[in-house]
């Protein structure tokens, strides 16, 4: 639903170029894992039954039966919005003790007659809950979606990475991170990579599957390159190949791969997009 993907924004490939209009698409399904959210230390959500919601353009949500989740923890509020594909929405706030997330649930309780089965569940957001669990293991950033895979595979194609011409790493060393719906991503050690180059940055993000990134900007001559560089100092497990190597957004910087100029590919993170 995202991405490239095939019913994402930029999807990839003649075929999907030619997809009739894809806003409004809908998957609502089951998943088969225990999910529990935290807030103040209290467990205001614990289900075993929980569907996921996969819509056109967003990442996905997961949706709780309503026996399952703590309404003695939850205060209605007044705040309503609208689905033009799923109707409309009523908010509960999270309270406990002093503490209050407001508006950090919804639902529908009466849906549109062609929108998924959502009477009988709400869902979060994501951020307004203090800790949430997959199983026993921590979750982070939003919930993972079942059709993403993210592959870290160990190569020795021969990348090189310029900046207004100039090389600003090189290596044959690579591990390159095949990740759906993004553009594969070149990470590469840092003894191969212009450390003189860089310059450390205060930004962090983070990503469900691979975990909170460090990032660098990046200044060759007159030309500067802000939050250009990442790595991940402790990778989530199955991610550990790329622990401490160092990626460039290949939307930013000219990357060539065993003698092949790449072309910069269009996402979110494309200049012309970050500056709005």
């Amino acid at each position: 639903m995202l991405g490239t993907g095939p019913f994402g924004q930029h999807p990839a490939g003649a075929f999907n170029r030619e997809m009739p209009e894809r806003r409004g698409l809908i998957l609502f399904e089951d998943s088969p894992r225990r999910i529990r959210g935290v807030f103040e230390g209290e467990t205001v959500v614990d289900s075993r039954r929980v569907k996921l919601l996969h819509e056109y353009g967003h990442l996905p949500i997961y949706y709780f039966p309503r026996e399952e989740v703590r309404f003695d923890r939850l205060e209605p509020t007044d705040h309503h919005t609208r689905c033009p594909y799923k109707g409309e929405a009523s908010y509960w706030s999270v309270r406990v003790g002093d503490r209050v997330a407001e508006n950090a649930v919804w639902g529908y309780p009466e849906p549109l007659d062609d929108a998924p089965p959502l009477a009988d569940y709400v869902a979060f957001y994501w951020g307004k809950l203090d800790t949430w669990y997959e199983e026993d293991e921590e979750a982070i950033v939003h919930p993972r979606d079942p059709y993403h895979r993210v592959d870290a595979l160990a190569s020795s194609r021969h990348v090189v990475v310029r900046v207004g011409g100039e090389v600003v790493a090189e290596s044959t060393r690579p591990t390159v991170i095949y990740e759906t719906g993004l553009p594969p991503r070149w990470y590469l050690p840092a003894d191969d990579v212009r450390m003189d180059l860089l310059e450390p940055s205060d930004k962090r993000t983070g990503c469900a599957y691979k975990g909170f990134a460090s990032y660098w900007s990046l200044r060759v001559g007159d030309t500067f390159e802000e939050d250009v560089v990442w790595t991940y100092r402790e990778p989530r497990r199955g991610m550990e190949p790329i622990t401490n190597l160092l990626a460039f957004f290949n939307e930013r910087v000219d990357i060539e791969v065993d003698g092949e100029a790449m072309e910069r590919p269009e996402t979110q993170w494309s200049p012309h997009r970050a500056r709005g």
